[in-house]
């Protein structure tokens, strides 16, 4: 072997190493597509991935959440038109449409730019991160966390009380905060901490645990609630989803549709979807 080739594979040797302690660093995200992940790596790290094929879903397919509707299409055009607007969670009853609406309502604005970033519960540790990447962006964006809701014991939900207020840095103008929850204090709430209310000059105050939980949802400005399905919210949801799916609609799909609902023991828009899935797929 020659002198040149033991060099070679010295410097070869070299740059691995280097490179196993310093990881390489991550692409620029393609800042053209319109809805991204947050991919935690390991250690603080982490990135936007492009979401290659984003579930976009029409305003008018939502049935029954018409308040809720207007109210979320409201505060997001005030956003990307540059005024001020507010945070939002939405709660309540499962399979009502809550992260199906923040969806539709970005996929409405896409065309001006808005953007998504979807964040899982478990990152939001790394909030801070993804704030200071996208602050200094021309481009709107909405951060959305679905389902979200904390345990005892989990610390995470520290980070989002930060970012969206009382943090030292003032909010960025282009960044909304979109949550969803089946919980409306997002964390859980104990019997126990009844105990804890005081009694001042014959006014009830909360005790120092409820403040504490109350203190993160009421950081989000705009709160929408949703409620179970009538049984003729139930069967308009179907049946526009039936024929959506090129079904036909009569008494014969009435009938199969109040059958599917009682073997699952709820009425949503999910279950309207999923009962129209198997309706239309199976003829």
């Amino acid at each position: 072997m020659s002198e040149l080739d033991q060099i070679v594979q010295l410097l070869e040797r070299l740059v691995n190493k280097v490179e196993a302690v310093f990881p390489p660093l991550n692409p620029e995200p393609d800042w053209s597509a319109g809805a991204f992940r947050w991919r935690r790596e390991a250690g603080d790290k982490g990135y936007l991935q492009v979401v290659k094929n984003p579930h976009r879903i029409d305003l008018n397919s939502l049935k029954n959440v018409e308040t809720q509707k207007q109210a979320i299409v409201r505060n997001t055009a005030q956003f990307v038109g540059g005024r001020s607007a507010n945070n939002v969670l939405l709660t309540g009853a499962r399979g009502t449409g809550k992260s199906t609406l923040v969806k539709a309502c970005w996929n409405q604005f896409s065309a001006q730019g808005l953007k998504i970033i979807e964040v899982d519960k478990t990152d939001l540790i790394q909030l801070s991160d993804i704030v200071d990447l996208v602050s200094e962006r021309p481009e709107k964006f909405i951060i959305f966390c679905d389902d979200m809701s904390f345990e005892e014991g989990e610390s995470t939900y520290k980070a989002l009380k930060s970012a969206l207020d009382g943090s030292i840095a003032a909010p960025s103008n282009n960044i909304l905060f979109y949550a969803t929850s089946n919980r409306r204090h997002l964390l859980p709430e104990k019997m126990r901490e009844n105990l804890e209310v005081n009694n001042e000059n014959g006014e009830i105050r909360p005790g120092d645990t409820t403040e504490e939980k109350v203190s993160l949802s009421e950081r989000f400005g705009l709160w929408l609630s949703f409620y179970p399905f009538s049984q003729e919210d139930y069967l308009a949801a179907a049946r526009y989803w039936v024929e959506y799916l090129g079904g036909i609609w009569d008494k014969t799909t009435e009938l199969e549709a109040l059958l599917w609902h009682r073997t699952r023991g709820a009425r949503s828009g999910r279950i309207a979807w999923q009962f129209a899935k198997d309706f239309v797929g199976k003829l």
